[in-house]
């Protein structure tokens, strides 16, 4: 191996994710190390990947683990990294991170209350309540994306899956931001603090409205996850307070930057919002390729169980052994020249867009990917053929994020 390629891979300037400039955008530094060190390796226990190629087969493969506190080597030497071992020992997990068995029993409990028909069935609540929105807007000739439409519609729709209260949701917003400050390669020990703090107002909250639906059962996603059986299994109380948290969270704040990111990528994309305006064949395939150019989710984690290997820019191996940790990032791969040509420009009609990772891929695949979509699709035709001179007022603002990367205002008008 020669010196400069040595030293490339010893080198923290490809991946810098305290710089607020690779915050504010990623996706230079990913095309760099894409083309210059794709199976970039950050120190002895972290290598990230970022070709499509890699990034897919990591994260389907079965021979890497989701959950990295019981396989990862690296020394808890920090604060934030021994408090997360700490919290992982004590029980603190989701499915998220969990791996089979584990996750697939839960995962085909709980697959039971999103089918496609029980998604559908919001559609008409779906279009109503963006209605209703924009309905407000014409009348104020323009409004804020974020506050007035992105964040309610999805959280609306979870409380309503949930059949929860939605008198709350300002102090809901504030816990999914605090919880997932806790995701992000930056997060201190003052974030991990916070979020255990509005775990500890959440779970109260939560614990209340799953002890009325066991006297009181509906037709709602807790009523069914109650009742939920698979080979005489089911969820003990834990486990379906974690996945209650993961759903009244992950169920809307991931499609708030959806929906902004993507209204904003339209915005400076006017002549494929033009064709989607004009188009509705694109209805059921524009959202896939808003997916692939800037998706909300720009990375995740694996655990190899045992030795793989990956190749560098050169062709040459790229070790990764157990007791390591890959990051996958998705951003990179969903820009990848190999797998979407000219992967800068936002082409609706990509033929191919719906190869994206934004929803990660193999049994980790977002559970919600179905309902994502179908809101991001009825947010954003509503409201680009209900304004067809929508236009941008100011700079967007965006979120200091890594890992979910989202617009934090957008400001309209008409």
């Amino acid at each position: 191996m020669t010196e400069e390629r040595s030293a490339r891979r010893g080198s923290t300037e490809l991946w810098r994710p305290a710089d607020p400039a690779f915050r504010a955008d990623p996706y230079p530094f990913y095309e760099r190390l894409r083309s210059t060190d794709p199976a970039h390796r950050l120190d002895e226990y972290t290598v990230v990947v970022t070709r499509h190629a890699d990034v897919s087969s990591t994260l389907r493969g079965p021979d890497f683990a989701r959950d990295i506190e019981r396989h990862s080597a690296a020394p808890a030497i920090d604060p934030v990294s021994v408090r997360r071992k700490e919290r992982a020992s004590n029980g603190g997990r989701s499915i998220l991170n969990l791996d089979p068995p584990d996750h697939t029993r839960l995962r085909r409990l709980v697959t039971q209350a999103f089918t496609p028909r029980a998604v559908e069935r919001l559609r008409a609540i779906t279009e109503r309540m963006v209605d209703e929105v924009l309905d407000r807007a014409a009348a104020d000739g323009g409004f804020e994306l974020i506050d007035d439409l992105a964040f309610p519609i999805p959280f609306r729709v979870i409380s309503e899956m949930l059949d929860m209260p939605t008198d709350r949701s300002d102090e809901l917003r504030d816990w999914s931001q605090i919880l997932t400050a806790t995701l992000e390669p930056t997060a201190t020990l003052a974030d991990l603090d916070a979020a255990e703090a509005a775990i500890g107002e959440l779970i109260p909250f939560l614990d209340g409205v799953i002890t009325d639906r066991r006297r009181n059962p509906g037709e709602d996603v807790v009523s069914a996850l109650l009742a939920a059986e698979a080979e005489g299994d089911r969820l003990d109380m834990a486990e379906l307070m974690a996945f209650v948290v993961l759903l009244y969270v992950a169920g809307h704040e991931t499609t708030v930057n959806l929906i902004g990111n993507g209204v904003l990528a339209l915005l400076h994309h006017p002549d494929q919002l033009a064709a989607w305006r004009d188009d509705p064949a694109l209805d059921s395939v524009a959202v896939d390729e808003l997916l692939r150019y800037d998706g909300p989710v720009q990375q995740t984690v694996r655990a190899p169980l045992q030795t793989v290997s990956y190749r560098d820019a050169e062709g040459e191996a790229v070790e990764v052994h157990h007791g390591e940790v890959v990051i996958t990032c998705l951003g990179a791969a969903n820009r990848d020249p190999e797998m979407f040509p000219e992967p800068d420009r936002l082409i609706l009609g990509r033929p191919n867009a719906n190869r994206h990772l934004a929803f990660s891929s193999g049994a980790h695949y977002c559970l919600g990917a179905s309902l994502a979509r179908m809101e991001a699709e009825i947010a954003i035709t509503r409201l680009i053929r209900r304004f067809p001179d929508l236009r941008l007022v100011g700079e967007p603002r965006w979120r200091d994020r890594l890992t979910i990367r989202g617009v934090d205002r957008l400001q309209l008008a008409f």
